[in-house]
């Protein structure tokens, strides 16, 4: 099994409804992944509820091999969820790791 988490940092120039906006919306279009995406065998987004932080979002997520998470990465539903953030992201941290 693989644990596939990724960090994101929004622009500093974001509103705080701006953030929260985008940040709900990637949550939403993210956690409704499985439906679609037979091989993901967990997902969650959670946000940063501590600001003194530099990251905003964690996306934790489980797939049974890391050729899962490559093919999951290049699905085109992911792709669409993943680019709620394409203009409001200003950094992003992964890492793969098996379990």
């Amino acid at each position: 099994m693989v644990k596939h988490i990724v960090l994101f940092k929004l622009k500093e120039t974001l509103s705080q409804e701006e953030k929260m906006t985008a940040i709900l919306a990637f949550k939403k279009a993210i956690e409704a992944l499985p439906t679609c995406i037979s091989f993901i065998r967990k997902v969650f987004v959670g946000y940063n509820i501590n600001s003194a932080e530099k990251w905003d979002i964690c996306l934790e997520s489980e797939f049974d091999t890391l050729e899962d998470v490559k093919a999951y990465a290049v699905h085109p539903e992911h792709v669409k969820a993943a680019g709620i953030l394409k203009d409001v992201k200003a950094d992003r941290a992964c890492v793969d790791y098996e379990i």
